[in-house]
Formats: C-alpha cells, sequence, structure tokens
C-alpha cells in the first residue's frame, strides 16, 4: 500500500545516495557524552537558579537543608542503578512502560503511559517552557511583570521550535542538547567559583548554628524530600531512548554514574554558594535566587545569570521533549495508542508523528494558564510508577531468573527505593489530605475504561475511522511502520 511506495521511494533515493542504506528505524545515533548530557540537561532547568528556596522552607535552617540536597541526590542515584538493571536487562525505549510490561503485564504499562502522555509529561514541558518565556521577556518590561499573552506565545513557540528540531534530526536534537547542557554548566561553575572565592574570604557567617531552629519532622522532612526530588526529577531521561544509544550496556549505566553524582554535587555546591551572601530569611524572600546572587556578586555582569538561565531551561525542555517523544513512540508500537504515533519519518528516521503529537498535547496545556498546582498533585503519581517499576525490579529477580542482567544491583537497594518511594507517595496525603489527590487517581483509574474500550476489545469501528485518517497522515507526513512491525 502507500507505506510500501514510499518505503521503495526511500530505498531508490538512498541506493543512489549510499551504498549502505539504514533500516527504517530508530538509529544508535547517541553515545556516552550526549547521554551524560541529555541527563545533566533535563534534571538541570530553572529550579536551581529560581527557588532552590522551596527546600529551605519545610525545614528553616541551612544545616538540615543542605543535608536534604545531598540525600535527594544519592536517592536519585539509587533509583538510576535500579534503571541501569532494568535498561541494560530490557533494552528497549520508553522508560517505564516496557519494564512495567514485562513485570505486570499490559495493564500497568497503559495506566503509566496515560497517566504520563495525558498529564505528566506534557504539563512538566509546558512549565518548563513557560518559564523560559518569562525569564527572556523580564528584560523588556522593565519592573512590571511581563503580559501573559506575550509569555504564553514565546512559550508556544519555543515549543514548537524545540518540537520541529528533534522531529528533524536525532543528530540535531542531541547537539542542541550537549551546547546547552555546557552553557547551563557555565553558569553553574560561575556561582560555584564565586561561592568557593567568599567562603575562601571568610564569608562564612550564615553557616555557623546552620541547624539553630530547624523545623524537623516527618512532615517537614517528607514535603523537603518532595521538593527537592522534584528538581532531580529526570535521573531516568536515559531510559526513554535505550534503542538509540550506542553500545547500550556500557553507556546507560555509565552516563547515569557520572551524571547523576555531578548533578548532585553542583546542587549542593550551588545551595552552599547562596547562602555566602544571603541569609534563610533573605533567600526565601527573594524571586530568583541565582539573579539575587548575580546582583550581589557579579556586577557589572549580572545579566550573565538570566541569559544562562534561559539556556538552561530550553535545554531542559528540549532534553524533555527529546525523551518523551520515544513514550509515545512505543505506546503507539505496543497498540496502547494510535499506531500511527509509532511511525517512523523514512527520511529522517525519527519518531516524527509521537514528537508531533506530544507538542500539540503541550501547547493545549499553555492556554489555561497556572499549571503549576497541577503538576504538583500529579507529582505524587510519578513517584508511584517510579516505585511500582522499581518493584517490579525485586518482582522479576523472582520470576525471570534467567533473563540476562549485565549490570545486578544489590536487592537491598530496589527495596530500599520501592520502600522510599511508598513513602513519598503516602507522606503528602496523610500530612496534608486534600481532594485533589482523589480527583488524580480517579483520572488514573479513568484509564482503566479507555483501555476496556480501545486496547482490549478493539471496536470495529474505531478501525475504520482511524484507518483513512492514518493513510492520509502518512503520506502527508511521509511515515512508515518500524520495518520490525512489518510482515
Amino acid at each position: 500500500m502507500e507505506e510500501n511506495s514510499v518505503r521503495k521511494r526511500r530505498k531508490d533515493e538512498q541506493s543512489i545516495q549510499s551504498k549502505e542504506p539504514k533500516s527504517t528505524n530508530l538509529q544508535k545515533e547517541v553515545g556516552l557524552i550526549s547521554g551524560i548530557c541529555i541527563i545533566i540537561g533535563t534534571i538541570i532547568g530553572s529550579g536551581i537558579f529560581i527557588s532552590p528556596k522551596s527546600v529551605l522552607s519545610n525545614v528553616n535552617a541551612v544545616g538540615p537543608c543542605l543535608i536534604i540536597w545531598s540525600a535527594c541526590g544519592i536517592l536519585a542515584t539509587l533509583g538510576a542503578l535500579c534503571f541501569a538493571e532494568l535498561g541494560t536487562m530490557i533494552t528497549k525505549s520508553g522508560g517505564e512502560y516496557p519494564y512495567l510490561m514485562e513485570a505486570f503485564g499490559p495493564i500497568p504499562a497503559y495506566l503509566f503511559s496515560w497517566t504520563s502522555l495525558i498529564v505528566i509529561k506534557p504539563t512538566s514541558f509546558a512549565i518548563i517552557c513557560l518559564s523560559f518565556a518569562e525569564y527572556v521577556s523580564v528584560p523588556f518590561y522593565g519592573n512590571c511583570k511581563p503580559p501573559e499573552l506575550v509569555v504564553k506565545c514565546l512559550a508556544a513557540a519555543a515549543i514548537l521550535v524545540i518540537t520541529t528540531v528533534n522531529a528533524l534530526s536525532v543528530k540535531l536534537g542531541s547537539y542542541v542538547q550537549n551546547f546547552f547542557t555546557a552553557a547551563k554548566l557555565v553558569i553553574v561553575a560561575i556561582i560555584i567559583i564565586s561561592g568557593i572565592v567568599l567562603l575562601a574570604q571568610g564569608k562564612t557567617k550564615n553557616f555557623e548554628n546552620s541547624f539553630e531552629d530547624s523545623h524537623v519532622s516527618v512532615g517537614a522532612i517528607s514535603l523537603a524530600f518532595y521538593n527537592g526530588l522534584w528538581a532531580y526529577d529526570g535521573w531516568n531521561q536515559l531510559n526513554y531512548i535505550t534503542e538509540e544509544l550506542k553500545n547500550p550496556y556500557r553507556n546507560l549505566p555509565l552516563a547515569i554514574i557520572i551524571g547523576i553524582p555531578l548533578v548532585t554535587v553542583c546542587y549542593v555546591l550551588m545551595n552552599v554558594s547562596y547562602f555566602t551572601v544571603m541569609t534563610s530569611t533573605e533567600l526565601l524572600q527573594s524571586q530568583a535566587v541565582a539573579v539575587t546572587f548575580g546582583d550581589r556578586v557579579l556586577y557589572p555582569a549580572s545579566w550573565i545569570v538570566p541569559l544562562f538561565v534561559a539556556f538552561s531551561t530550553i535545554g531542559a525542555a528540549n532534553g524533555t521533549c527529546f525523551t518523551a517523544g520515544r513514550l509515545v513512540y512505543v505506546a503507539g508500537r505496543e497498540g496502547h495508542m494510535l499506531k500511527m504515533l509509532s511511525y517512523i519519518s523514512v527520511k529522517r528516521l525519527t519518531p516524527a508523528p509521537a514528537i508531533v503529537f506530544y507538542g500539540i498535547i503541550t501547547i493545549l496545556y499553555i492556554i489555561p494558564g497556572d499549571i503549576n498546582t497541577l503538576i504538583n498533585y500529579f507529582s505524587f503519581a510519578s513517584w508511584f510508577f517510579y516505585g511500582l517499576t522499581i518493584l517490579g525490579l525485586i518482582v522479576m529477580r523472582f520470576t525471570k531468573k534467567d533473563h540476562k542482567r549485565p549490570i545486578k544491583v544489590p536487592i537491598f537497594i530496589p527495596i530500599l527505593v520501592t520502600l522510599i518511594s511508598i513513602y513519598l507517595v503516602l507522606a503528602p496525603i496523610v500530612s496534608k489530605p486534600e481532594l485533589p489527590y482523589l480527583y488524580c487517581v480517579l483520572f488514573i483509574l479513568s484509564g482503566l475504561l479507555f483501555y476496556l474500550l480501545f486496547v482490549h476489545n478493539k471496536f470495529s469501528w474505531v478501525q475504520k475511522i482511524s484507518k483513512p485518517i492514518t493513510m492520509h497522515l502518512q503520506m502527508l507526513m511521509e511515515v512508515v511502520p518500524p520495518e520490525e512491525d512489518l510482515d
């Protein structure tokens, strides 16, 4: 049919252009350096520059704050090591999705893809782009707040550009990620070195009696952890593109072991730098902590900070789009989303339909405005699925004993991370129960209705409607199913 004619045309073109035509599949074009950049670039977004006060506000003292930041980094590293075992055992893209499918079957995997694709991933992408738009537009409006329409239009433009870049080329997307990661590491280095110089000059007053007046309780610590771990979110991003990693058995664990501890060290040292020039009270009152730091330490070159924070946010947005598009692709390939979303561009060899779909959903979330509240209530769902996935690792130690495991973490690590995940899911609900948490659970469970209607039963009328749409979109976008899916 049309897909075969498109494929034939592509092969005819390639026979002229190259003696070694590539198969119509995602290509292994992401190396170790690009893998490290994806981890660092996705984790370090706008949060550490703008509002590290979220952790401090729960514990009210410098000492516990720095301990929480360090502990969050250790937990993220332990979780990522568990994902390294899963990623080298099941070398499929899509993050938690293929692991849940292997461990527990299609329903938990579908509920994960349903929750992630409809809410968690696009809202995260939207928030990062809105942060970028606000930071870029602020200098043009002096002391006034930028108009909401301007911020939304800039955010939409950023989403369109990032989506286009990632739909055009895997290499281009990874080059963009490498550039912005290098840029954000420059500003991180500037802040850390400035802090070390200030400490050497004796600016240690704010570290005296660093545990005095601290507010340490089970509820406060859990909420502080919650906010800290949100800043570390992205530690599992490389598992979303396992199929595109060169030598995943080596590069996946190595990128994790290098990338996440490096981010942890950066986060702790940046907080130390902030406290050299700001008291706890001043830090809590600051609207943008890195900007306040720049105004006090880097003046008259303080303009560097907002510029590089803009680079940081756009880099995080690019990393999020690069990896999340693969979840859409894998869910489509497994029949849990529209089959069209699993198709590959015959010219670019990218999951273009999946990335475009993801970009459209994200732009829709920009329209309502404030979505921070929504993401707060769904962040506990993220840790529910993290915990469920790592529980799946424990389960597969018994149910799939003969599975090849190039990396095998000690069993106490997944058990510990699973227990902490349960704590992180339940703690905010117990300490401050609110009705929106119930709405969130109901939304996740509502995915079962769609699963029964469109995946399990596969009504013929759905096929009749989707078939001509798929055919026309195929011709428009020049995409075909991956070759391994063709009989």
